[in-house]
């Protein structure tokens, strides 16, 4: 498993909140990110490097 860091982002692209999140690769992170339907924008990261951005639909 992998650590990953979750940023939820404010309006203005602001780190509102941070949580860790563990997955078996970047695909599964962003997924278990996806089926979560917060409705709020993110950055996934791990370590110094950026995962994906998640926008809301």
């Amino acid at each position: 498993m992998t650590a990953y860091r979750l940023y939820w982002l404010d309006g203005a692209g602001k780190i509102l909140t941070a949580e860790w999140l563990e997955a078996v690769d970047d695909d599964c992170a962003l997924a278990e990110i996806r089926a979560r339907n917060e409705n709020r924008s993110c950055e996934v990261w791990e370590q110094r490097r950026l995962v994906g951005r998640i926008d809301p639909n």
